[in-house]
């Protein structure tokens, strides 16, 4: 008898065990032997420590959550490579929707006012009667004078805005990134000022007497806050009589500036949740400079297929893997806002707890009041930190996350009740208010729609309630139960704010010149109880 060696044997086998293969529908590993390729993978498992072998090989069938995946001794059959390369696919149109968010939000607010008439430079929207909830405008509030600048460098070259004594405002880039303060922060200190806005790569000679900001990009958002302080009438009148807006090229003879007023008109400022999104994002990759963002989230928007200065045309596939990565993107920011992870072995969101010590539902716009979102060590980005603010809110400067007792306003949201549970417009909830709300100016609730973000639209146009209301009634110790429901309970109707069946909200809770109890969390509110 002739004898042959086990390494002969192994071989072999292989070899035949590969022609079967060949032979078998390539959809499966079919007749492929996993012992067989066991036994040739171990010839040398001893050479390694322990398992070492094991870890660096991939078995010929693997279980995931996008499917089996099969393999022939490592090497991919077509159909696992084809649920790869979706799954891929589908995981970066996901991320570029979670990356991309900033810059899809701020042209919503740049293109948006354009539906009224707010087109051109010189044309700027005002809500000179303060915002009602026609607008969709993330959880913008009704008691404040706005005004929001669009500049466009490309088309108009660097600008110049004058802005009169007792504004706060900020600029914010084309990738919603903050650039500079306006009004007390501001280089102006409250006591306005010229302003000049310098386009990308500017070389040109730059006057003095300006405020000089830098930009990154070529489209500008501005937005400013007037003071009311002397009435709301008194405020508008100081923004239309003195806010100019014009390229430095006409300072000389500026073209009068326009205001277009906001007021009580339906339009949209808000990013789309479908694949339209990402044709958005194309549109700003487009007109803003290649360095406008880094290499990384250029190559992520490329995978895509979002190039500069290429076209984008999804086939038929990738027009699917768009909607499906479009609807995870936007469940998973809807689930970091609704449901911050603060515990676990991922916690990064721990800093947005308004008061961690209780594991109260409410929470705050910035997680530990970081508007860069880079970590507590300043180095780090906090990509959901980032998330959890652009899906819901606008404007990016420090000035909004700095709380100074009796200054400016703070804010909390609840966005689910004192059970965890998200709020239902059918059902009846309280906030109680303890006596002596810490809020040298004013305290206010203002409720919005789940889906939009906006003020939630009901039979109460200005969806608010606070101190200034008249009609307002204190409990027998001198706190406040505020109301929220279809329907006012019986002698509450001077507290309460109406919901809508069938339709979800959140609650915002402001507090407009915060004191020391305030910012030191002795005073806090109740969580948002059901009424059962």
């Amino acid at each position: 008898m002739k004898f042959v060696n086990k390494k002969t044997i192994i071989a072999i086998a292989l070899t035949s065990l590969l022609g079967a293969c060949a032979q078998t529908n390539s959809s499966a590993p079919a007749g492929f032997d996993q012992a067989a390729t066991d036994a040739a993978n171990h010839r040398f498992e001893n050479q390694y420590k322990p398992g070492e072998l094991k870890s660096i090989q991939t078995p010929n069938t693997v279980e995931t959550s996008i499917g089996t995946l099969q393999f022939i001794d490592g090497a991919p059959t077509p159909e696992t490579a084809q649920m790869a390369y979706d799954h891929l696919d589908t995981a970066r149109a996901a991320d570029v929707f979670l990356k991309a968010m900033p810059a899809a939000s701020v042209k919503g607010l740049m293109d948006g006012p354009r539906a009224i008439g707010a087109d051109d430079y010189n044309k700027v929207m005002i809500m000179d009667k303060l915002m009602n909830s026609k607008s969709l405008f993330l959880t913008a509030n009704t008691s404040t004078l706005y005004v929001t600048p669009v500049l466009d460098l490309k088309k108009d070259g660097p600008m110049v805005i004058d802005v009169p004594k007792g504004m706060l405002g900020a600029f914010n880039d084309a990738w919603f990134r903050y650039m500079g303060d306006i009004g007390p922060f501001g280089p102006d200190k409250g006591q306005g000022g010229k302003f000049l806005v310098l386009p990308p790569h500017y070389e040109g000679e730059v006057p003095e007497g300006y405020h000089v900001v830098k930009s990154k990009t070529y489209r500008v958002w501005t937005f400013m806050r007037g003071s009311i302080a002397n009435g709301v009438e008194a405020g508008a009148k100081n923004i239309t009589d003195n806010l100019k807006v014009y390229p430095l090229a006409k300072a000389a003879n500026p073209e009068p500036t326009q205001f277009i007023s906001g007021s009580d008109e339906y339009f949209n400022t808000i990013h789309s949740n479908d694949a339209s999104f990402y044709h958005h994002v194309d549109e700003v990759i487009q007109y803003e400079p290649i360095d406008a963002i880094d290499v990384e989230t250029r190559g992520l928007l490329a995978s895509i297929g979002i190039v500069k200065g290429q076209k984008f045309a999804p086939d038929a596939r990738m027009q699917k893997i768009l909607e499906d990565g479009v609807a995870i993107g936007n469940a998973t920011a809807r689930s970091i806002v609704w449901y911050p992870r603060v515990g676990g072995s991922v916690s990064n969101m721990k800093g947005v707890q308004a008061y961690p010590d209780t594991n109260s539902s409410w929470i705050m716009a910035w997680v530990d009041k970081n508007v860069f979102f880079n970590g507590q060590d300043k180095n780090t980005m906090n990509s959901d930190a980032r998330v959890m603010f652009h899906y819901p809110y606008t404007a990016v400067t420090p000035a909004m996350a700095v709380s100074i007792p009796g200054k400016g306003s703070d804010y909390v949201m609840a966005f689910t009740d004192s059970e965890k549970q998200p709020l239902d417009g059918s059902k009846t909830y309280k906030v109680t208010l303890p006596a002596n709300a810490p809020a040298a100016d004013f305290w206010a609730f203002t409720i919005y729609d789940s889906q939009t973000r906006s003020m939630l639209q009901t039979s109460q146009p200005f969806p608010t309630l606070g101190s200034q209301d008249k009609g307002l009634k204190a409990n027998a110790d001198g706190s406040y139960t505020v109301y929220f429901g279809p329907k006012a309970p019986a002698g509450k109707e001077s507290n309460w704010l109406e919901t809508i069946p069938g339709k979800s909200w959140f609650n915002i809770l402001r507090m407009y010149g915060p004191e020391k109890e305030w910012v030191e969390k002795t005073w806090r509110p109740s969580e948002v109880i059901e009424v059962k």
